[in-house]
């Protein structure tokens, strides 16, 4: 029976190989990282500058961003696993193209098949309509959400709060409520908002979202 990271390994070698994949003739492969074994999955959306070059995922600034909040919460960076939806870099940083997320999607299905996460944290908008088509980041961060039987909970990306004070103040406090989560299932008491399906709000959020929301 081989084990979870012999499949990933497996997985990985498969999509590097394929050279029809979008964006391969452009770009490095970044498949992921982490501990094979780990409870929660983080998830964004596409390599930037950083991650193309050195072939890990979130080692820029947000990804420096996102490892002080792991700390934070006394989580190593290599506890968890770390991937996105497009596994390589988009020219210029642009947003992943909707075609380019469908021809990655199954391949990152297999991924969370194989490592079989607790909970999934979405980061920033187009990881989170990957699961939930109709929710809104600036409304749905910080909630604990189910697709199918999987917990979703929608974080924002660490590189919109870099822009934003505001907004490092939400996706820090939603993070600290990480722990809490894994370990129940749950919302904490002050947020007692059970893990649900996604029960759309009428009302609109307030701020708009840029594109890295």
């Amino acid at each position: 029976m081989p084990t979870k990271q012999q499949l990933l390994d497996e997985l990985k070698k498969e999509m590097e190989e394929n050279t029809t994949l979008p964006l391969s003739d452009t770009a490095n492969f970044v498949f992921g990282e982490g501990d094979a074994d780990a409870e929660v999955l983080f998830i964004g959306e596409a390599p930037g500058f950083h991650e193309n070059q050195q072939q890990r995922p979130f080692v820029g600034l947000a990804g420096q961003l996102l490892d002080k909040l792991l700390g934070e919460i006394n989580w190593p960076r290599e506890s968890v696993y770390i991937t996105n939806i497009v596994k390589r870099r988009p020219p210029e940083n642009r947003d992943p193209l909707p075609e380019e997320i469908e021809v990655y999607a199954p391949y990152l299905k297999r991924q969370i098949e194989i490592l079989q996460p607790k909970t999934i944290a979405t980061l920033g908008r187009f990881s989170m309509n990957y699961f939930l088509p109709e929710t809104k980041i600036s409304r749905d961060h910080g909630r604990l959400l189910k697709a199918s039987e999987q917990l979703i909970y929608p974080l924002y990306h660490p590189a919109a709060a870099l822009r934003s004070t505001a907004v490092l103040e939400d996706l820090r406090k939603d993070f600290h409520k990480l722990p809490h989560i894994l370990a129940t299932g749950t919302m904490p008491f002050e947020n007692r908002a059970e893990a649900q399906p996604y029960d759309p709000v009428k009302e609109e959020p307030k701020a708009q979202q840029d594109s890295l929301f």
